[in-house]
């Protein structure tokens, strides 16, 4: 028998997925900032293109939180 769909926490597990997120930005962006005169152009692009990933995916993840809290609303 299938599990009832819980969505109480959604909120709370995607407020955890934007944090996470967050916390590699910023270890990767800082990472590039001390080290970018030591790493390869292909490494520094390779980091890049996955921080511009990560803003998307932030973006992407804050929509979902606001159609979330807004359907719990209703």
């Amino acid at each position: 028998m299938a599990k009832p769909d819980n969505r109480a926490d959604n909120v709370e597990h995607l407020q955890e997925h934007i944090q996470n997120t967050i916390d590699n930005l910023e270890e990767s962006e800082s990472y590039l900032n001390e080290h970018a005169d030591e790493i390869s152009s292909e490494e520094r692009e390779t980091l890049q293109n996955k921080n511009d990933r990560r803003r998307e995916s932030l973006a992407a993840f804050r929509e979902e939180v606001k159609d979330e809290a807004h359907s719990q609303d209703v």
